[in-house]
């Protein structure tokens, strides 16, 4: 397997909380190059050296950076996305700038290669017992009988290859009846709204701290004919924007949130706010060694667990509102 490499650019107060949010993710693998450890290196009076590399002498001044590789596909694709949205959120939290730039580079490819290259990773795909998922420049059989969901991310989370996105499909798929309202938080390319308004719903509105995931995502709705009436996208952060929150509304048959952990969390606290009496909330994004964590958090805000469904290392779960 061909691998992309990604440096990411902070400081030694930012090394914690960057490589918390990428275990959060899913990715456990980093090279960290930090010019505290170097100095804490040369300082080091208990070890004479004769002789430093001229290569290694040069990490006393570097900037600090952690660098990931994600496999080169389609799977790798949409965890850079998520990368950027996690870069975007942690900028968000560090208010004294104290965890530097957050800015990443791609080592081994250019960004606009990786992103028309991705085509190729991209196929239809069937998920769950309705659904088809397609981008624009495939075909299926005039025969198909699945509902057929027609979305190209561009430069947003979410075509369905993820197994984050298969499991929560597979939920609303099971839980959304014909006629319910859906609140989608951190919509990304809008797939899972989408195929909620597919599978029957009457009206959904979605959100998203990133105005381009928000703009891809009501330009997917279109593709798939579904009208302004019925979709809704806003941008912000429910977490702590009281005017959107109020924009959203309340008493959503269902809400889904497909975002990392610590995010579900975050925002646990709004999830009773936005979910009406016997609604249903569904959450993924979770890697497995966090799933109880997250349970625990949204079970003490009010909501008893109805079931969990995992793939791979990442698990999903579903929580009816008591």
């Amino acid at each position: 397997m061909n691998w992309i490499e990604i440096e990411i650019y902070t400081t030694t107060e930012g090394i914690e909380p960057l490589t918390g949010s990428l275990i959060g993710m899913g990715i456990n693998g980093f090279v960290i190059k930090d010019s505290a450890d170097f100095d804490e290196f040369l300082n080091d009076k208990t070890i004479n050296w004769d002789y430093i590399d001229d290569d290694l002498m040069g990490l006393k001044d570097c900037e600090t950076a952690v660098t990931v590789y994600l496999p080169d596909n389609a799977q790798g694709l949409e965890n850079l996305e998520a990368v950027k949205l996690e870069l975007r959120a942690l900028k968000q939290r560090d208010i004294d700038n104290a965890f530097g730039r957050l800015e990443y580079e791609l080592k081994n490819v250019k960004e606009e290669d990786w992103a028309n290259n991705w085509k190729q990773y991209f196929k239809p795909l069937t998920v769950g017992e309705k659904l088809l998922i397609k981008p624009s420049w495939e075909t299926v059989s005039p025969d198909e009988t699945r509902k057929i969901l027609e979305i190209d991310p561009a430069s947003s989370f979410g075509t369905g290859q993820h197994n984050t996105t298969q499991l929560c499909l597979e939920l609303i798929e099971k839980y959304l009846s014909e006629g319910d309202t859906l609140l989608d938080l951190g919509c990304g390319s809008g797939i899972l709204s989408i195929a909620a308004v597919l599978l029957g719903a009457s009206a959904v509105k979605a959100v998203d701290i990133d105005y381009n995931s928000v703009r891809i995502a009501r330009e997917n709705a279109g593709k798939n004919g579904i009208s302004d009436e019925i979709y809704n996208a806003y941008c912000g952060n429910v977490i702590d924007d009281e005017n959107l929150v109020r924009q959203l509304g309340n008493g959503y048959d269902v809400v889904c949130a497909n975002i990392v952990a610590d995010v579900l969390i975050a925002m646990s606290g709004r999830f009773g706010e936005f979910t009406a009496d016997n609604g249903i909330l569904i959450v993924s994004g979770i890697i497995d060694s966090r799933k109880d964590e997250v349970i625990d958090v949204i079970k003490g805000c009010g909501f008893e667990l109805i079931e969990t469904a995992e793939k791979e290392d990442w698990a999903a779960a579903a929580f009816r509102r008591s």
